[in-house]
C-alpha cells in the first residue's frame, strides 16, 4: 500500500492526488455548513448594529456565490500544491502551459471574490430599502436604487483592474499612465454620457423630482419610474415608455406637476346677446352660489367681456390638489349644476347653444 501511494503519476506521488481530491471532497461536502456559518455570524454582525434584516433572504442571495468562492479557493489551493507534469508544458505566445492555468484559476478566483461582493451589494440594497418603504419620504428609496448600481460599477472597474494585475501581469500605475492619452480621447468621446452622470447626479441632491412624480417635460406627459445613471424613464400617459437623457432633464423646462398645491378649473360661458342684463347679474350671484362647495378652495365668477356675438361669462376655481378622477368628477357636478340652473331660468347660450369649457389641467 505505501508503496503504491508512493508511485509516482505525472511527477507527483498517487498520496498528494489522493489528498488533492480527498480535500476537495470534505470542502464539496461541508461548503453548504461552513458557507451557512460564515452568513450566519454576518447576519448576527449586522443584528448588532440594530439593523433589521431578514436571514433567509440573506442565505438566498449569497450563499450560492459564497460556496463557489470557497469551493474554488479550495481547489485553487489544492491544485497549486502539485507539481506540473513536464509531459503537458508547452508555450503559447511565450507564455508556458503551467503559468497560463495558474493565471486562469486566479481569474476565476478573483471573478468568484467579487461577484460574492456583488451580491452582498445586492442584498445590503434590499434591506435599505425595506427601511426606506417605511418612510414617506421616496427620496431615499431612488438613492438606493442610485448608489446600488454605482458601487456595483466601482466594483466592476475594480475586478478588471485586479484582473490586470494579477492575471495579466501589467503594472496598473503604469497602464494608466500610458493610458491617459487615450482616456483623454475617451473622456470626449464619451462627453454626453459624463454629462448625463454629472446630470443624475445633481437631480438626486437638488430633487427637481422622483420616481412616481407626474412630469412634463419636452411635450411628454407621464410618471417617471426610474431615474438611472444615464437617463430618465417616464411612463407616459399614453403607457408608452420614453427614455430620455438626465442632461436634457437637467437643463430642460420640467413641470413636476405631482408638486402642484392646487388644481385648477375654467369655464367660458357664451351667452346670448337676447339674455337681458338683470339675468346676467342674477347668473352671475347665482353660480358664485353655487360653487360654495367644501372642494373648492378659491372660485371667480365675472362678465369677462361683451362681443359682437356673446356675452362671456368667465368661471375659475381651484381644489386641493386631488387625483384626476376625483377632479373629472368635480368638474361635471359643477358643469351640470350650471347647465340646469341656465335651462332652469331660461337663459340661453350663444354660438347654436354651445357651452364652451376649457379645463386648464388635463393631467
Amino acid at each position: 500500500m505505501k508503496t503504491f501511494l508512493k508511485t509516482i503519476v505525472l511527477d507527483n506521488p498517487v498520496s498528494d492526488y489522493l489528498w488533492v481530491v480527498g480535500f476537495i471532497l470534505l470542502v464539496l461536502v461541508l461548503k453548504k455548513r461552513a458557507s451557512k456559518n460564515f452568513t450566519r455570524l454576518v447576519f448576527i454582525a449586522f443584528r448588532k448594529m440594530g439593523r433589521r434584516i431578514n436571514e433567509q433572504e440573506f442565505f438566498d442571495l449569497v450563499l450560492a456565490p459564497l460556496e463557489n468562492f470557497i469551493v474554488m479557493l479550495a481547489a485553487y489551493l489544492a491544485i497549486g500544491s502539485l507539481q506540473f507534469p513536464d509531459e503537458f508544458r508547452f508555450k503559447v505566445l511565450r507564455i508556458s502551459s503551467d503559468l497560463m492555468l495558474e493565471r486562469v484559476g486566479t481569474g476565476l478566483l478573483i471573478f468568484f471574490f467579487f461577484h460574492t461582493l456583488l451580491r452582498v451589494i445586492d442584498y445590503l440594497a434590499v434591506v435599505l430599502e425595506k427601511r426606506a418603504s417605511e418612510t414617506d419620504d421616496v427620496t431615499d428609496d431612488q438613492l438606493i436604487i442610485f448608489f446600488r448600481e454605482f458601487l456595483k460599477v466601482i466594483l466592476i472597474i475594480i475586478c478588471i483592474l485586479v484582473m490586470i494585475r494579477y492575471v495579466f501581469n501589467q503594472d496598473i500605475t503604469k497602464l494608466l499612465a500610458g493610458l491617459s492619452i487615450v482616456g483623454a480621447a475617451i473622456a470626449l468621446a464619451a462627453k454626453e454620457s459624463l454629462e448625463n452622470l454629472i446630470a443624475s447626479f445633481i437631480i438626486f441632491f437638488d430633487r427637481p423630482f422622483m420616481v412616481g412624480d407626474l412630469l412634463k417635460v419636452q411635450q411628454v406627459n407621464g410618471t417617471v419610474e426610474k431615474i438611472g445613471l444615464r437617463s430618465t424613464r417616464i411612463r407616459t400617459t399614453e403607457k408608452t415608455y420614453v427614455t430620455i437623457p438626465n442632461k436634457q432633464m437637467v437643463d430642460g423646462i420640467v413641470d413636476n406637476i405631482s408638486q402642484r398645491n392646487k388644481r385648477r378649473g375654467e369655464l367660458m360661458l357664451q351667452l346670448s346677446l337676447k339674455t337681458p342684463v338683470a339675468k346676467i347679474h342674477e347668473a352671475v350671484h347665482a353660480i358664485n352660489e353655487l360653487l360654495q362647495m367644501k372642494e373648492l378652495q378659491e372660485r371667480t365668477v365675472l362678465l369677462q367681456d361683451i362681443k359682437a356675438d356673446a356675452y362671456q361669462l368667465y368661471v375659475e376655481y381651484f381644489t386641493d390638489p386631488i387625483s384626476i378622477e376625483a377632479f373629472h368628477q368635480l368638474k361635471q357636478k359643477i358643469n351640470f349644476s350650471i347647465l340646469e340652473y341656465l335651462e332652469e331660468k331660461g337663459i340661453g347660450l350663444a354660438g347654436r347653444d354651445r357651452l364652451y369649457g376649457i379645463v386648464s389641467d388635463q393631467s
